[in-house]
C-alpha cells in the first residue's frame, strides 16, 4: 500500500498540475445536517467558470466578529470539509466556503494556474457582499488550499491588504519536499527519492510566496503526527513566514486540528489580537500582551523565536 501511495503521489505531482487535485462531484450533505443555517452561493471566475459555495452566517444573537474565507484541501468537496468551519458561526464568525472548479457542484476541471481565478472570485464576492462591510477578513487555508491562498495573495497586494490574519493548517511548504517524503516511505522508491522528486514542479509552492506576505499575521498549525506533510516541511513554512507569526504544534492526523476544542480556542484567542498572541501558553495565564508599556515578560516566547 505504501509503495502504491508513493508512486501515485509522484504521478500526481509530476507533469500536470491538474493531478494535484482529487475532486468529488456532487454534495452528499449540506450544512443543514449539522444544524447550521446556510445559503448556496454561485460565484463566477474571470474565465466564466461557475463555482459553488456555501455561506454560513453567524449564529443569531451572537456578536458578529468577522468573516472567514475557507480554502479547503485537495480532496473531496465542501461536504467533506464542513467540520473545519461548522463551529465558527456560533463564535460570531460568518464563513464563505468555496469549491474550486471541478469540485462538488462547480463547473470545469481543476488545475493551476486556473484555480487562482477561483480564489480571486471568492475575494471579489466577499468585497461586494453587504454583510461583510466593515468587518475583519480572515483566510483559513488547509493543506493545498493554504498553499494556493499564499501564492494568490503574494501576487495580489490589494486583496492581501484586506486580510486581518491567515490561519494555516497542515500546509506544505514545498510540493517537491512532500513528494520526496512520500517516496521515502517505500523500499521500492526510497533509493530514487531525490532524483524522482525533481520531477515535481515546485514553483508555486508556498515557501516561495512568503516573501510577498509582509503585513499579514499568521497562525500556523501543524501536527507532529502528520503522515502527509511532515513536520520538517511545516517548520520550513513557519521559518519563511514574516513576522508576526505563531507556530502551534498539535497532535493527530493531517488537517484534523479543529476536531479538538483546544485548538478551536487557540484560533479564537488568536483572532482577538493576531498582532500579539503568542501561543497556547497564554490561554492559562494573562490576556494577550502588551497590556501596558511597563509590563514585561521574563523571556521571549518560544513561538516567536
Amino acid at each position: 500500500m505504501k509503495t502504491l501511495a508513493a508512486l501515485c503521489l509522484l504521478l500526481t505531482l509530476s507533469g500536470c498540475s491538474s493531478l494535484l487535485f482529487y475532486p468529488e462531484p456532487g454534495l452528499p450533505i449540506t450544512p443543514a445536517a449539522a444544524g447550521l443555517e446556510y445559503r448556496d452561493v454561485t460565484l463566477t471566475a474571470a474565465d466564466g467558470t461557475r463555482l459553488s459555495g456555501w455561506w454560513l452566517p453567524a449564529k443569531k444573537g451572537v456578536p458578529l466578529k468577522g468573516t472567514v474565507l475557507h480554502l479547503h484541501g485537495n480532496g473531496g468537496n465542501l461536504a467533506y470539509h464542513l467540520g473545519a468551519t461548522a463551529w465558527l458561526p456560533a463564535q460570531g464568525y460568518q464563513v464563505l466556503m468555496l469549491d474550486y472548479r471541478g469540485y462538488g457542484l462547480s463547473q470545469g476541471s481543476p488545475g493551476l494556474p486556473a484555480v487562482y481565478q477561483d480564489i480571486d472570485a471568492a475575494f471579489d464576492w466577499l468585497q461586494h457582499e453587504p454583510q461583510t462591510k466593515g468587518l475583519p477578513l480572515i483566510v483559513l487555508g488547509q493543506s493545498l488550499g493554504g498553499a494556493m491562498g499564499l501564492h494568490y495573495l503574494s501576487g495580489h497586494p490589494a486583496q492581501r491588504a484586506r486580510v486581518k490574519a491567515m490561519v494555516l493548517d497542515g500546509v506544505p511548504a514545498s510540493y517537491r519536499e512532500v513528494g520526496q517524503f512520500a517516496l521515502s516511505t517505500s523500499w521500492l522508491t526510497w533509493p530514487l527519492q531525490v532524483p524522482l522528486s525533481w520531477l515535481v514542479p515546485d514553483a508555486d509552492s508556498a515557501v516561495y510566496a512568503m516573501p510577498g506576505m509582509g503585513g499579514v499575521p499568521m497562525l500556523i498549525f501543524h501536527s507532529l503526527d502528520d503522515p502527509v506533510v511532515p513536520l520538517s516541511n511545516g517548520l520550513r513554512l513557519y521559518q519563511a513566514a514574516p513576522q508576526p507569526k505563531v507556530l502551534q504544534l498539535t497532535r493527530g492526523g493531517h488537517v484534523q486540528t479543529f476536531a479538538d476544542p483546544t485548538w478551536r480556542q487557540v484560533m479564537l484567542r488568536y483572532l482577538d489580537d493576531p498582532q500579539h498572541f503568542n501561543g497556547v501558553r497564554r490561554l492559562g495565564e494573562i490576556p494577550n500582551y502588551p497590556a501596558s508599556p511597563d509590563l514585561t515578560t521574563d523571556a521571549e516566547p518560544e513561538s516567536q523565536q
